[in-house]
C-alpha cells in the first residue's frame, strides 16, 4: 500500500508541474522547488518508521569470547564481575504454587560488548555470555532487622549463544555442583529444560529482558536504525 501511496504523490506532483510549464510558464520555477520538498518530505515519511536491524552475526571486537574444553563443555567464565551489571532478582520461580525453599538472589552479568549491541539492535551478539550468580539471602545481622541482604556465594549459572555450536543457539550450564561446589566446567543442559522456557516466555532473543530494568532501558533509548 505504501508504493501506491508514494507513487500516486510523485505522479500527481509530476502532473503539477506539467500543467504549470504549459500554462503558466512563469509558475515552472514554483513547481521544480516544489517536487524536491515533496520528495525529501517522503523519504522522511518512510525514515520515521521504528525499524531496526537484526543482530550482528559476528561478535564485536575485543569481547571475551565462551570457551569450551576437547569434550565440549564449557569452560568457567572468568572476571565476569568486570561486566556490565544487568540486575538482580531475588527468590523467583516459574511455576505457581512451587516451593520456594531458600530464597537466593540471581545476580546477572554480560559482556559490555554484548550490551552495547544489544542496546544498538535489539537482539544479543554471537558468542554473548550471560552469567547469573546465585547468592544467599540474608538477614538479622549485624544492624540488618528487616529485609534481606546478600550474604554467601552460591556459584554461578550460565547462558551463551553460539550459532554454529548450538542448533537452537543459545544454550545452558550449571556450575554449581551436586555438593554445592564450584565446577571447572560443565555440560549443556538438554532443551526442554531450559531453552524451551527461554523461547516461550523471553522478551527478547531468549533473554528474559522483561526482569531486568537496565535492558529494557537501553533498549528504549537506543536511537532507531
Amino acid at each position: 500500500m505504501r508504493r501506491i501511496c508514494i507513487s500516486g504523490t510523485r505522479a500527481t506532483v509530476l502532473a503539477s508541474y506539467s500543467i504549470s510549464m504549459t500554462v503558466r510558464p512563469r509558475l515552472a520555477v514554483l513547481s521544480l522547488a516544489v517536487l524536491p520538498l515533496t520528495v525529501l518530505a517522503l523519504a522522511g515519511l518512510r525514515g520515521a518508521e521504528p525499524a531496526r536491524p537484526a543482530a550482528p552475526a559476528r561478535k564485536p571486537t575485543g569481547m571475551t569470547l565462551p570457551r569450551f574444553s576437547a569434550r565440549g563443555q564449557l569452560l568457567r567464565p572468568e572476571h565476569y564481575r568486570e561486566w556490565i551489571f544487568a540486575g538482580s532478582s531475588l527468590g523467583m520461580g516459574y511455576r505457581e504454587g512451587a516451593a520456594s525453599g531458600e530464597q537466593k538472589f540471581h545476580n546477572v552479568y554480560l559482556q559490555p560488548e554484548a550490551y552495547r549491541s544489544y542496546a544498538a539492535t535489539g537482539a544479543f551478539p554471537d558468542k554473548t555470555i550471560l552469567v547469573m550468580e546465585v547468592v544467599t539471602a540474608g538477614s538479622n545481622a549485624s544492624i540488618n532487622r528487616t529485609g534481606h541482604f546478600e550474604d554467601r556465594f552460591a556459584g554461578i549459572e550460565v547462558a551463551v549463544k553460539d550459532r554454529a555450536r548450538f542448533p537452537e543457539q543459545w544454550a545452558y550450564f550449571n556450575f554449581i555442583g551436586s555438593g554445592g561446589e564450584a565446577l571447572a566446567a560443565a555440560t549443556a543442559f538438554p532443551k526442554e529444560s531450559c531453552w524451551n522456557c527461554h523461547h516461550q516466555h523471553a522478551a527478547a532473543d531468549n533473554v528474559f529482558v522483561q526482569f531486568y530494568p537496565v535492558l529494557k532501558a537501553a533498549w528504549r533509548a537506543a536511537p532507531a536504525k
